[in-house]
Order: C-alpha cells, then structure tokens, then sequence
C-alpha cells in the first residue's frame, strides 16, 4: 500500500511540475493597469520564446540584434514600420521581421491591439536596440 501511494504521490509532483504547454490568450492583459504595454511571458526554451503583448498606445521604433520575429495579430488594428514599409494590421494579420529590421507599432483601434510574439533564439530582451526617431 505504501508503494502504492508513493508512486501516485510522485505522479501528483510531476504533473504538477511539468512545464505548462497550453493556455488561453483571451483573458491575458484584462484588468491590466499598465498605461501603454502588457508583456506576458508564454513559452521559451534554448530555441525561441513566445509573448502574448496588449499594446494600449504604440511600442517605440527598435531593432533586435540577434534574433527574428514573428507576430500574429490576435485582437485590435494598428499601424506598423516595418523596415521602410508602413503596414496597416488587424486582426488576423501575421508579420514576419527579420533580425536587425528596424519596427515599431501604434494602435490605431478602440480596444488594445493584442499580438502573439514568437521570437527565435530565446529572447532576454538584451539585443533590443531602441531608434531614435521611428
């Protein structure tokens, strides 16, 4: 019997410590207090990290060194720089943009322009290069 337990104890542990690999963006940045941008770390490994980002206002002009980015629209309209394009975004919409491509996004709708991020390799925020002016 105590076998028994100990095996069922230590399936409780491990599936309650395994790494979450599903949820639901719908409900993520409700309630949010932030005056202009609502980050939330999703998923990451050694190869990629995913956000879920609701966007009241813009995010500024930057670039990323080292990594590539993909963005899927999930809610809201806006307004991209995209390099030397301007794009108009809405749901729906998925943008790619390669490493050291100048962009930035302004919302351009009445509800939070909220996008889905994936950024390869992982993503720790230290090759993102703010630019003047974009």
């Amino acid at each position: 019997m105590r076998f028994i337990f100990t095996i069922l104890f230590a399936a409780c542990l491990y599936l309650q410590c395994r790494p979450q690999s599903f949820l639901s963006v719908d409900t993520i940045g409700l309630g949010s207090t932030s005056d202009n941008i609502y980050n939330k770390a999703l998923f990451s490994d050694s190869l990629s990290s995913s956000f879920c980002i609701v966007i009241k206002k813009e995010v500024k002009g930057h670039k990323h060194l080292h990594h590539s980015e993909q963005v899927m629209v999930i809610e809201g309209e806006g307004s991209m720089v995209l390099g030397d394009k301007i794009l108009n975004i809405k749901k729906g919409d998925v943008i790619f943009i390669p490493k050291n491509t100048v962009h930035s996004v302004k919302n351009t709708g009445i509800v939070p322009l909220k996008v889905l991020s994936v950024q390869a390799p992982f993503f720790d925020g230290k090759d993102r290069m703010f630019v003047e002016g974009k």
